[in-house]
């Protein structure tokens, strides 16, 4: 079992491309259209590659929620990575910044991000493949 994708209502699609793009410069736009969702026409992307995708859906509006609080929704997803290092640099030099320093973790390294919509995003390189280390809590 796997998580094929993740479905988000954004702000903007362009700018939340852009982020995504970034972060993942082998991912493309696989598909776009226009629908009506619950009487309201909006856009839609399909972001990724083969296998795995992000949907955003571009009729966001209010607030998106506040990461401090105890509101029950979405927290944060994350993406393991290969090279955490590069990834940081592609992202910094599109003009994001990290949002919160990851643990620290003999087996992992992490970092989080916010993309345009005030969605968090964790980022994961994994300095081994033993589940015993990669899942060390403590």
């Amino acid at each position: 079992m796997y998580i094929e994708h993740v479905n988000l209502v954004v702000f903007n699609i362009e700018k939340t491309v852009e982020f995504y793009q970034a972060a993942f410069p082998q991912w493309s736009i696989r598909g776009s259209g226009d629908q009506v969702w619950y009487g309201k026409p909006r856009k839609w992307v399909h972001f990724g590659d083969d296998k795995y995708y992000l949907t955003f859906n571009d009729s966001g509006v209010g607030e998106s929620r506040d990461l401090t609080s105890h509101q029950p929704g979405l927290a944060h997803f994350a993406f393991v990575v290969v090279d955490l290092e590069s990834l940081e640099k592609r992202l910094f030099n599109a003009g994001y910044k990290r949002a919160k320093d990851g643990s620290d973790e003999p087996y992992r390294r992490n970092a989080y991000y916010l993309d345009p919509n005030g969605v968090e995003v964790e980022f994961v390189e994994y300095m081994s493949d033993l589940p015993e280390q990669r899942n060390l809590y403590r």
